[in-house]
């Protein structure tokens, strides 16, 4: 998995892009990039756009303007059928984790490599269960998702989309509602993957720890418009009141 000979290009690029829901501007005039192997966190309070970025990266949804480049190639005029070559090299862990209820953890990581249909059924577990000793659950590989924690079905749904053997992984809200000690092992489980795999990764969260521990830069994101992108240190000394205060409220939920 090299960078397709685009060594300093970015794998995902915005430019200039604008999103609008009727009078709901939800992305206005946004521009970042993500480098091969590299992990920008996507920050902001609720409903900033967050989500929105990451399913224009998917293909789910077309900006009004502007151009998204996706694994070195512009997508945003993409048909279905090129956005799935792209989906094969890009895949997205949903907050909800979006596991089929009715199959088994071990089931629900083998889809991915049934689907490919490369490889015989021992071939088959032997990965999944090397994924789910990776993120940690291969003792519940016998259990349905309705008997996991929301924390167990995310490590889960992670396992699943590793089993796609992606170049770019992109993590939406992948620390909202669990508990602060499954938030901190969700976030060493990311960062180790991204080390051990090189990965891409684009981590959209409101949780500034987070963000602190994964990042190598920050897009911070505030009324449809990018008020900061940079590494954390020059986060710190950004003047912008807005990304202080974010920083401050977040000094305060930790003493908490």
């Amino acid at each position: 998995m090299g960078t397709n000979g685009h060594p300093q290009a970015p794998y995902i690029e915005f430019k200039d892009v604008s999103k609008s829901f009727g009078d709901n501007h939800v992305l206005d005039h946004v521009s970042f990039n993500v480098m091969p192997k590299e992990m920008v966190c996507i920050l902001g309070r609720s409903g900033v756009g967050k989500s929105v970025a990451l399913h224009h990266i998917m293909g789910f949804m077309k900006p009004d303007s502007g151009r998204v480049i996706v694994a070195f190639e512009d997508i945003t005029d993409f048909l279905e059928e090129d956005l799935e070559r792209i989906r094969k090299k890009v895949t997205m862990v949903f907050q909800n984790g979006a596991l089929f209820d009715s199959l088994t953890v071990r089931e629900n990581v083998a889809f991915p490599l049934r689907e490919r249909g490369e490889l015989s059924e021992d071939q088959i577990f032997q990965i999944v269960d090397g994924l789910l000793e990776m993120v940690g659950v291969k003792e519940m590989r016998d259990l349905f998702p309705a008997e996991l924690s929301t924390g167990m079905k995310r490590s889960v749904a992670i396992a699943r989309a590793l089993a796609a053997q992606p170049e770019c992984v992109l993590y939406d809200e992948p620390t909202t509602m669990v508990d602060p000690l499954m938030a901190q092992l969700l976030g060493d489980l990311i960062k180790r993957l991204k080390l051990q795999l090189g990965l891409t990764s684009v981590v959209v969260t409101h949780d500034m720890r987070l963000a602190k521990k994964l990042a190598d830069r920050i897009v911070f994101l505030h009324e449809a418009k990018v008020l900061f992108f940079g590494t954390y240190p020059e986060m710190e000394k950004c003047d912008e009141p807005i990304v202080q205060e974010f920083l401050k409220l977040d000094e305060l939920s930790l003493e908490a």
